[in-house]
């Protein structure tokens, strides 16, 4: 009797399970913890429930039919693209499909054979499908519905983020052209910004007051969730060879370079333009770095991650600070900024993986006759990388723009896609029949009670009440 099959490495399996369970980390409690902080306190169990029931919801769609979309034989729906453009959808909760050796039928013979289960497949991507709809919850966070966004996260994980990995992830048409995508920049982060963005228009905006009064209500949760996406992006681009080889650590070093570079440039330039460097300019920093190595981390050596921390944080705060209050950035209510954060920082990581990729860079070496694999970007000489870096990232915005607005506007027939006007002024307690935060009272001597004050009102109340008037 024996603890493993033949073909299974200890090693690898242990690695990818711990690679999967930091990025599942990011959402859970990462983006709980970071939206709980983020938004304002009326709306901080709103934005922690939507992001706990997107998790749990795209779990259920990717065992039940998402990862075959995702990973498995292709449905032939025509000529061209079409050949190769998505999955079969299908279950993989039997027995064999649990313990059985991992493969993605696409890519057999092209990367070595796996030396896991194709459980420990399915949850790792899975943890990538579910952090997706969660970063473009934070365009929307503030004024979405709940019921609506319960339909919208399986619709959009089946029909958008499946196609997307498919494409580049599963051995589908842009891969077949030689695009890549490390671990997501455009499966994930581009498609979080372009789908978050049309959300927010489809949606609406926010109360005016609240657009206009949203500060974080608690930075030390938001310092405490941009900690978790930090350190569990270390699974995130870490995980991304499938084994715990020499590319996986180039992959975490080079990650964890290009988020301390763009920290430090953001920094820079809000000091340089503003005279103080703000702690949420440097999280936006940060996430910019993270999102811009992520489909690049590990092709390119380390002075490739510092370039892209400093070019990717320089582009993503002009057009995050000058572009984002002109012209259809302003016209849209997108709350977090997520199609700069990841939208802009996605399509700049994934173009300059078309230019710095370097051939040195192993991520599979090989043996014998065959030679290893990487990737050869313009400035070692291939300039056609450019160009299929563009066309896949091309593809990505009119698909995942064209289906966001389909599908939300065929939710809109079912259920209204923006809360109530009662709900928009309440919050929490009209929603959820709770709040994160007890409410304070002050009691004033005529027997009138103020609750839940907060900035100037609760000022002026407490010096009265030191006065001796209540």
């Amino acid at each position: 009797m024996s603890p493993y099959p033949s073909w299974l490495s200890p090693g690898d399996n242990a690695w990818q399970l711990a690679a999967a369970t930091l990025v599942g980390l990011m959402s859970v409690p990462g983006l709980v913890i970071l939206y709980g902080g983020v938004v304002q306190r009326k709306w901080a169990v709103n934005a922690m429930m939507m992001a706990f029931s997107g998790f749990s919801a795209v779990l259920l769609v990717w065992v039940l039919w998402g990862y075959r979309m995702g990973f498995g034989s292709p449905l032939k729906l025509g000529p061209g693209i079409l050949s190769s453009f998505i999955g079969q959808p299908g279950p993989v909760t039997g027995a064999l499909s649990e313990q059985g050796r991992a493969g993605i039928p696409l890519l057999t013979g092209l990367m070595p054979n796996f030396r896991f289960p194709q459980s420990t497949l399915v949850y790792f991507q899975f943890v990538f499908a579910a952090i997706t709809p969660l970063l473009f919850l934070g365009s929307v966070l503030g004024r979405m519905r709940f019921k609506a966004w319960l339909l919208f996260v399986p619709l959009w994980t089946t029909f958008v983020y499946s196609v997307n990995a498919f494409l580049l992830w599963g051995g589908g048409w842009w891969a077949q052209k030689g695009s890549v995508d490390y671990s997501g920049g455009y499966v994930i982060h581009l498609a979080a910004g372009i789908s978050g963005f049309v959300a927010a228009a489809v949606v609406g905006p926010r109360l005016r007051r609240d657009r206009e009064n949203s500060a974080p209500n608690n930075l030390l949760m938001v310092a405490a969730g941009a900690g978790l996406l930090w350190l569990g992006w270390n699974g995130f681009n870490g995980g991304d060879p499938y084994f715990a080889g020499a590319d996986a650590a180039a992959a975490v070093l080079n990650t964890n370079l290009a988020a301390a570079t763009a920290v430090l440039v953001w920094m820079v330039w809000d000091m340089f333009v503003s005279g103080t460097p703000a702690f949420t300019g440097a999280v936006n920093g940060m996430i910019v770095g993270l999102v811009a190595i992520t489909p690049a981390a590990g092709y390119v050596n380390g002075v490739g991650a510092i370039v892209i921390g400093l070019v990717a944080s320089s582009i993503v705060w002009f057009s995050f600070n000058k572009l984002g209050s002109r012209g259809i950035f302003r016209r849209v209510d997108d709350t977090l900024g997520v199609v700069h954060t990841h939208g802009v920082a996605g399509l700049v990581g994934g173009l300059l993986v078309g230019i710095l990729a370097d051939p040195h860079v192993i991520v599979y070496p090989g043996s014998g006759k065959t030679p290893g694999f990487s990737v050869t970007g313009l400035l070692y000489g291939n300039a056609h990388q450019v160009l299929v870096q563009a066309g896949a990232a091309v593809t990505v915005i009119a698909w995942d723009a064209l289906m966001t607005f389909v599908l939300l506007k065929l939710i809109g027939l079912v259920v209204p896609l923006r809360a109530s006007e009662e709900e928009l002024e309440e919050g929490d307690l009209a929603v959820h029949g709770e709040e994160a935060y007890a409410s304070e009272l002050v009691v004033i001597a005529d027997g009138r009670v103020m609750t839940d004050l907060e900035g100037p009102s609760r000022a002026v109340a407490l010096e009265g009440a030191a006065e001796g008037e209540g």
